[in-house]
């Protein structure tokens, strides 16, 4: 049985009709090709499965792109550290990137870490289309998805956290703590991440016996002004909850201010639970009882995914870390 040809530049570019410097000027993420011909070239390669032959110029350059939707949040700055360490074990330095948007990154963000050759890039809370993984892929450039805000396509590697689990254990706290109307807050309704936990929300009310009450639910944007007035949306109800659960720690520390607000003391008059354990978790008043999700490892795991220094074999990963529930003093019994 003849062996398949090997995919070379030469190849894509009789395919493509075109000369092989144009070939190399797409995948290098040069801008002087018409955008036409950078897509049919860009399908080919994908379509071909094209990979740089390994030389000197492809050694590793010491870079790591992290890329992040938003950076509003102390959430953010954890998977800093986590990407920061793991590119520290091998001497690479990480540039941070913000793309302001969900919908994954664009075709000038792709051409311009092409043209840096940078080793690898992780990508937070992004939504990955098919065309974009074709883009990467065509130019050899390795990536990871931590938190992916839709379903990434067959082949994209992924780092999350059991979001389900972990909605599930901290809502059954509150049921066990006696707490029936427990009002919750997620975050975007179209993340998979902030669906999870909603999910994992309802299976425990279910579970008890409990009809889940749609009026207890809101969605925000995991930030604390989501929190704060999803917070006074639910306790303004004829028939308030005496407990909530917040799809993140700022969305809970948002609660906090709007008890403050009514006069309600936490966890006297309103027991909270979070989501995320940030640092910040411990020191608030009272310590925020929380789900722990390891974001710092998350973010470490995937920078070793990328690098190729935890691949796991050759097939990429779709990987979720554990999460726990830690109790603190947000949280009481519910009296009578």
């Amino acid at each position: 049985m003849p062996s398949k040809p090997r995919v070379t530049i030469a190849l894509i570019a009789e395919e493509a009709g075109v000369s092989a410097p144009t070939v190399s000027k797409v995948i290098n993420g040069r801008p002087e090709v018409a955008s036409e011909t950078r897509q049919r070239i860009e399908h080919l390669l994908h379509k071909h499965g094209y990979r740089r032959r390994t030389g000197q110029a492809d050694a590793p350059v010491g870079l790591v792109d992290l890329v992040f939707t938003e950076i509003e949040s102390p959430w953010a700055m954890e998977l800093v550290r986590g990407v920061e360490t793991a590119a520290r074990e091998v001497d690479a330095g990480v540039v941070v990137s913000v793309l302001h948007s969900h919908a994954g990154p664009g075709r000038d963000w792709v051409e311009r870490i092409a043209a840096r050759r940078t080793d690898g890039a992780i990508l937070v809370g992004s939504r990955i289309s098919a065309d974009q993984h074709g883009q990467l892929a065509a130019r050899s450039i390795p990536f990871v998805v931590v938190d992916p805000d839709g379903e990434p396509p067959p082949g994209v590697a992924s780092v999350g956290a059991t979001n389900w689990n972990g909605g599930l254990a901290a809502t059954r706290h509150l049921l066990e703590l006696g707490h029936r109307r427990i009002g919750m807050i997620g975050g975007p309704a179209d993340m998979l991440c902030s669906r999870a936990r909603v999910d994992g929300y309802r299976a425990a009310l279910e579970t008890a016996g409990i009809a889940v009450d749609t009026a207890l639910i809101r969605y925000g944007d995991f930030l604390v002004g989501s929190g704060r007035d999803h917070g006074h949306s639910l306790l303004s109800l004829e028939e308030p909850p005496t407990a909530i659960f917040a799809g993140s720690d700022m969305q809970a520390f948002g609660v906090f201010e709007a008890a403050r607000q009514r006069g309600l003391r936490v966890p006297d008059d309103l027991s909270v639970v979070g989501f995320d354990d940030l640092p910040l978790a411990r020191s608030a008043w009272p310590p925020l009882t929380t789900v722990r999700q390891p974001l710092q490892e998350m973010a470490a795991l995937a920078t070793r995914m990328v690098l190729g220094l935890d691949r796991g074999g050759h097939e990429p990963r779709r990987v979720e870390l554990a999460t726990d529930l830690l109790v603190r003093e947000s949280t009481a019994r519910l009296p009578g």
